[in-house]
Formats: C-alpha cells, sequence, structure tokens
C-alpha cells in the first residue's frame, strides 16, 4: 500500500516539474528582464536569454532520465530513490511556480536546478547502475 502510494506520487511531482518546466520556457522574458538592470542592452539580455535556455534544457533532459529509470522500473519500486525525488519534484514544482509569478532573479534558478534536478539525476543515475550491476552478477 505505502509503496503504490509512492509511486502515484513520484509520477505526479516528475509530472509536474515538467510542466512547471515547459510554463517558464513559454514565459521566460519576464524573468530575464528582472535579471537585467534597468537600461540594459540587446547582448546582455541575449546572453541572460540563452543562460536560461541552457538550464531549462538541462532540466528537461535530466528530467528525461528520470523519467526513463522511473517508467523502465529501475527505480520505481526503491523507496529511498522515491521518497528523496518526491521531495526534490515536489519543491521544484513549488519554487519554479513562484519563479515565475514572482519574477524571480534568473540567478535563483540554478540553486533550484542544483537541489532539485541535477542531485536527483545523480542519484537516480548511481539506482540504474546499482541494478544494472546487480544484474549482470546474476
Amino acid at each position: 500500500m505505502f509503496l503504490g502510494s509512492l509511486v502515484v506520487s513520484r509520477f505526479l511531482s516528475l509530472v509536474a516539474h515538467f510542466v512547471v518546466t515547459i510554463i517558464i520556457f513559454l514565459s521566460k522574458d519576464a524573468n530575464v528582464k528582472a535579471c537585467l538592470p534597468l537600461q540594459y542592452t540587446d547582448s546582455e539580455f541575449s546572453s541572460k536569454d540563452t543562460e536560461l535556455i541552457i538550464g531549462l534544457s538541462l532540466t528537461l533532459v535530466f528530467l528525461g532520465v528520470e523519467f526513463g529509470g522511473f517508467l523502465g522500473g529501475c527505480s520505481m519500486f526503491s523507496g529511498t530513490a522515491s521518497m528523496f525525488s518526491i521531495a526534490a519534484h515536489s519543491s521544484a514544482a513549488i519554487s519554479l511556480s513562484m519563479f515565475v509569478l514572482e519574477e524571480w532573479d534568473c540567478d535563483k534558478f540554478w540553486y533550484v536546478f542544483g537541489f532539485c534536478s541535477a542531485f536527483p539525476v545523480v542519484m537516480e543515475t548511481f539506482v540504474l547502475l546499482g541494478v544494472l550491476v546487480f544484474r549482470a552478477d546474476r
């Protein structure tokens, strides 16, 4: 019963993080302008815009890796990985929603990225490697 709830919660938190990331892609101009001084040049805007696009793209790639491991069954029933993933992606969905609504500075995105996207994909990678090594030993 408990593990089934974790599976559903993990899936929903991953989807929520994915949806909010797509929304940021669609409305990133306001956040890019929040990163810049009142008088900014086109090159400054372009630089910050590219930086945010790279971060959002990496987030989508990392979410793809986690979806792959999760839906592939490698980490679906790992209680520790599921709890960590739920916490990280729920936090990301809430933080990134605030990022959009309150037009946070772009530099704050990287904190959310590090703790809520990069760190979970590292954990997912370790789980995937553990499964591959365990299956290779059979």
